[in-house]
């Protein structure tokens, strides 16, 4: 079977890994594009939506192709064997557009669904019914540039980045797809000390215990193959390890709901969670810092940025001991590589991500 996965865009070498690991072969990447094509078996659809951290969804491919004019959607959509829909099933179309057209991501719904329906009619006799609240199939057409994928959509309407635990909802929260992705990229390992000194929610200290304990992202939830595949979970065990994981956040409100967050998770004893201005932290010492410091869009303020970022990777040089690694997201690239240029430190990888409709970069640094 052919697959693709939706990923953070700009991640997609770290989810091929983490795809493969799970048991897929990869045969395409879309850098930029966050798609992942893959080979495999029938297996692969509970067990990458139940383990995966850094997938957005999984979808069963049923068309990649180039288009130029909406009419096309139409045409390619007609074409296509939905077979695997039940007479009695209802679907609806998702679709998602990047680029320059002169029509909108509500016109490719529309005509791929007729597609869909007129397709089914000629092959089956039977209208298939559109139900847009609760479908018991979801297909979606998603439209980047020029080139279009059609899949089966076999995670759902909520991605695989919602996860159950989040209880606490931080003003500026960090996709969780995206922190693990940071967490794999950064090397680190159990045994090794983790820092997010600027943890808001919990996010990423909570992605590193889950990681660690293997415990499934995809616990206490519902998937979209459970109308077509039936309700398979695949066997796990949760392992008791304890790491030294911490995070701190100069505010009261923050870290308690980290905490609540960490509760809910199952792991708030496999992490220290404090209330502390990292650029005030004395006498600490981490091996790995990986964390999503403010971007401070809201604040307009250029010269205070430039004083929490540069505090940042001061107490940074400080903090970090031995085989130790800095990960971090932000949207200031320009700033990031100016104060560690004066800091000396080396730059291990540097990867460009859309987060949203912002224009964000990781970088992997060591002191």
């Amino acid at each position: 079977m052919r697959f693709y996965a939706t990923v953070p865009m700009g991640l997609e070498e770290v989810s091929s890994e983490e795809i493969e690991e799970l048991g897929g072969r990869i045969y395409s990447i879309r850098k930029g594009k966050g798609r992942v094509f893959f080979e495999g078996n029938q297996e692969l659809v509970p067990k990458l939506n139940f383990f995966s951290r850094t997938l957005e969804r999984v979808l069963i491919l049923i068309e990649n192709t180039c288009i130029d004019e909406l009419e096309d959607i139409y045409t390619c959509l007609k074409s296509l064997d939905y077979s695997f829909i039940k007479p009695y099933q209802s679907f609806a179309i998702r679709s998602l557009r990047i680029g320059k057209h002169d029509f909108t991501s509500i016109d490719i719904s529309r005509e791929a669904g007729q597609g869909v329906i007129d397709s089914y009619m000629l092959s089956k006799g039977h209208r298939l019914k559109v139900n847009l609240d609760n479908p018991d199939v979801i297909i979606r057409v998603d439209l980047i540039h020029d080139e279009l994928f059609v899949g089966l959509d076999t995670t759902g309407d909520n991605a695989l980045h919602k996860r159950w635990y989040r209880v606490y909802n931080h003003p500026a929260p960090l996709n969780t797809a995206i922190a693990s992705s940071m967490i794999r990229l950064s090397g680190w390992k159990e045994g090794k000390i983790l820092l997010d000194p600027m943890c808001g929610g919990g996010t990423i200290p909570i992605e590193a215990a889950m990681k660690m304990r293997d415990i499934p992202p995809g616990k206490n939830r519902k998937f979209a193959y459970f109308n077509f595949m039936g309700k398979i979970l695949p066997d796990y065990t949760e392992k008791e390890i304890f790491s030294p994981i911490y995070g701190f956040d100069r505010f009261r409100k923050h870290v308690d709901g980290a905490i609540e967050n960490a509760k809910e998770a199952g792991v708030l004893d496999t992490i220290q969670f404090m209330k502390k201005d990292f650029l005030k932290v004395e006498d600490f010492e981490a091996n790995f810092i990986i964390t999503n410091p403010p971007y401070g869009l809201r604040i307009g303020k250029k010269r205070i940025i430039e004083e929490l970022y540069t505090g940042l990777f001061e107490r940074a040089v400080n903090v970090l001991k031995g085989d130790s690694v800095l990960v971090l997201i932000t949207p200031h690239k320009g700033l990031v590589e100016e104060i560690i240029a004066k800091l000396g430190f080396t730059m291990l990888d540097i990867i460009p991500v859309k987060y949203g409709n912002l224009d964000t970069t990781i970088f992997k640094l060591k002191i």
